[in-house]
């Protein structure tokens, strides 16, 4: 049986790239990004069994209906992935402008909340599937001029580690540590500097088979993609 992958932020960066080697390995794929063009072109370029959808993860009410639909058409994940993430400026935290920071926690923390609250209940009726948070090392130690961003990720890591508790055996929750790999993301923190770091696409080939290898086994355990 194919497994069933579901893919925030799905459109760029990590998610774009992660989706191309999920698909190799036979996996269905069903994710959301922001733009409907982006999302558009996904659909036209790899079409049923995959499906994708324009959709804001910081509002609720987007999410539920994304839920919804798939849930209704009997998509219910082995493999949740929560991506989607926004990166302040670069500045001292009483620089940041007051709209960068509720945008972060928005889509950063209240977006993987959502997607958590819509379709972890499918999974955990299940008794099966691993969710995955992406943290950062910055949500294991923290940095000068990202303080927004460094917050939301170490709240992720203890939302994960809470949630972990809370599922029934055979399920798993693990914030992830990406790693440093260059994407428009890091561009934003380090710009020519994030050059030197390894690409979305060679990251992917090393990240995917390590998230298809986690298990009930990893519940609750802060992890890295070696």
């Amino acid at each position: 049986m194919p497994r069933n992958v579901l893919i925030t932020g799905v459109t760029r960066g990590l998610g774009r790239a992660m989706l191309d080697r999920f698909v190799e390995e036979e996996c269905v794929v069903r994710g959301c990004g922001r733009s409907a063009a982006d999302v558009e072109a996904l659909n036209e370029s790899l079409g049923a069994p995959h499906a994708f959808a324009a959709v804001d993860v910081s509002r609720d009410t987007e999410v539920a209906g994304w839920a919804r639909t798939l849930l209704d058409d009997g998509f219910v994940p082995d493999l949740l992935i929560n991506n989607a993430a926004l990166m302040n400026d670069p500045a001292p935290l009483w620089d940041v402008p007051p709209d960068q920071f509720a945008a972060m926690v928005d889509v950063n923390i209240t977006g993987t909340f959502h997607v958590i609250r819509h379709f972890v209940p499918a999974m955990v009726a299940r008794q099966s599937g691993v969710i995955v948070n992406f943290s950062s090392g910055w949500g294991r130690s923290a940095a000068a001029e990202v303080a927004p961003y460094c917050a939301t990720k170490w709240a992720i890591e203890g939302l994960t580690q809470s949630l972990a508790d809370e599922l029934p055996n055979g399920m798993a929750a693990v914030p992830l540590n990406p790693g440093v790999i260059t994407t428009d993301m890091l561009r934003q923190c380090w710009g020519e500097g994030a050059g030197s770091y390894p690409t979305a696409e060679a990251w992917s080939r090393r990240a995917v088979p390590f998230l298809l290898s986690l298990g009930p086994n990893h519940n609750g355990q802060p992890a890295s993609v070696p």
